[in-house]
């Protein structure tokens, strides 16, 4: 596939992260081709959300720059593009539905805040995004009625409610069975392969992450940055770092 045909959709350049005065994360460079799936690992405190909050506009970047879709969505100002913001959706790690409304009205509420569409259009978009992630029947359900993994995949049609372009998921399988989490993972590689979605995903779980993976990057504690890149299944071999080897080598994951 040419590069006009599968561009760069998302490049992190020299970006350094943190709190205060102090970076959790520094010299962090990688792009991302149209759709692929990135997955995120590291052990735990090794700054893989403070990097997603800074992707999806919620933490500003001490240096460095997100680029989204080719522009930049910080630039010199405190607050990020707005506009971009639309560009993405985000699958938060608790699925983060509004427990008083329905499926129904939890994926609405983006239409009806961000679009001009009128009540009919939005209906119809409503069920579109259900029936994508499975759930046509269930648009009057509210997220209390739902087994864990219904609820993550109506989180997912909420995220994919305004058509983005890249989708972010902050631990997608926590808290899932291994049956729920394997169709999670099936419906993410369904939804890239049928709709040319980009995916950047933050996991530990190592089914999901061979699963789903086209490339990934591992943070490193200690260094304070990415120190490998490249196929989970190819680094699980490959990889120089002995501790990348060990995260991917763990006894619970799927026979390779």
């Amino acid at each position: 596939m040419s590069e006009s045909e599968n561009p760069v959709v998302l490049r992190v350049n020299d970006l350094m992260v943190g709190y205060g005065g102090s970076a959790i994360l520094k010299e962090v460079n990688f792009n991302l081709r149209k759709s692929s799936c990135l997955v995120i690992m590291g052990e735990s405190g090794c700054g893989k959300s403070t990097l997603l909050k800074t992707m999806i506009g919620l933490l500003r970047p001490q240096l460095g720059s997100v680029n989204i879709l080719g522009k930049d969505l910080w630039g010199d100002s405190f607050e990020p593009d707005r506009n971009l913001l639309l560009q993405i959706g985000v699958l938060f790690q608790g699925s983060a539905l509004w427990s008083s409304m329905t499926l129904e009205e939890n994926v609405s509420l983006p239409l009806q805040i961000f679009t001009n569409l009128s009540s009919s259009e939005i209906s119809d978009l409503v069920q579109y995004k259900l029936s994508l992630v499975g759930l046509s029947d269930f648009e009057k359900f509210y997220p209390s009625e739902l087994s864990g993994g219904m609820r993550k995949r109506a989180g997912l049609a909420r995220a994919m409610a305004l058509d983005p372009q890249i989708l972010f998921f902050d631990e997608p399988s926590a808290g899932l069975d291994p049956t729920s989490s394997r169709k999670l993972d099936e419906l993410i590689i369904e939804l890239k392969e049928s709709l040319d979605l980009t995916f950047v995903v933050i996991s530990h779980e190592l089914p999901s992450i061979f699963s789903i993976a086209d490339d990934s990057i591992y943070l490193g504690g200690s260094e304070f940055s990415i120190i490998d890149r490249g196929c989970p299944r190819w680094l699980l071999d490959n990889s120089t770092h002995a501790e990348v080897r060990s995260f991917l080598s763990r006894t619970n994951h799927h026979e390779l």
